[in-house]
């Protein structure tokens, strides 16, 4: 099984255990988190079942989780991976306050990337018309999942290595190729969605679902 729960949130209240193998469970207090663990362990193992060691752990992380481990001689939050995205503590560039950064894990980013390159090499021969077509429908929707604010950078990465790609498969065509740079940038990287936010900060449709 792979799949993956939503994050919940506990603030010193009880917490129901979500049907998923990857879950994420926040807690305001690190003996709050410590003891569900403890506790999590010992139900597991009346059944004959226990977490794996190497996918479990307890990490600082939120607000003030840069802030106090500056204050303790340590590096920089840990970070997670889940449904995707890399979670990074990070602030605003515009007022400074605490966001969750998503970034695009970078394996799951080239796994993508070696797939769009071996369907190329399947349509090597198919006409530059639907080739486009077929490339466009895959950065498009390839954006409206991973198009959050935060992730621009990597999006735009994704987009520069898709065409790269591409140009690669047309010059190797013909051994009298014309395909330049420019020319292809012209002609046919003009009409492949650039990588632009798809989808407004948490606050805001929390906001728009929840007006007070």
């Amino acid at each position: 099984m792979s799949r993956e729960a939503h994050v919940q949130f506990c603030e010193r209240l009880g917490v129901r255990f979500p049907g998923a193998t990857h879950p994420v469970l926040g807690f305001q207090h690190r003996d709050d988190a410590e003891r569900f663990l403890e506790q999590l362990r010992e139900r597991l193992g009346k059944f004959g079942l226990e977490l794996n060691s190497e996918k479990t752990r307890l990490i600082e992380f939120g607000r003030y989780a840069a802030e106090r481990r500056k204050k303790r001689g340590q590096g920089k939050p840990e970070t997670f991976n889940f449904l995707g995205f890399t979670h990074i503590c990070g602030t605003s560039h515009q007022a400074g306050y605490f966001v969750v950064l998503r970034e695009t894990i970078g394996k799951r980013m080239a796994a993508k990337l070696k797939e769009i390159k071996a369907q190329l090499q399947r349509r090597m021969h198919e006409s530059t018309a639907d080739t486009l077509k077929w490339i466009q429908s895959v950065v498009r929707g390839y954006f409206r999942y991973h198009a959050v604010p935060g992730n621009e950078q990597r999006t735009r990465v994704f987009r520069k290595d898709v065409l790269r790609l591409w140009l690669r498969q047309l010059r190797r065509r013909s051994q009298r190729s014309r395909w330049t740079w420019e020319r292809f940038r012209e002609r046919l990287a003009v009409h492949i969605p650039f990588a632009c936010v798809e989808h407004p900060y948490p606050n805001v449709r929390f906001d728009a679902k929840h007006p007070r």
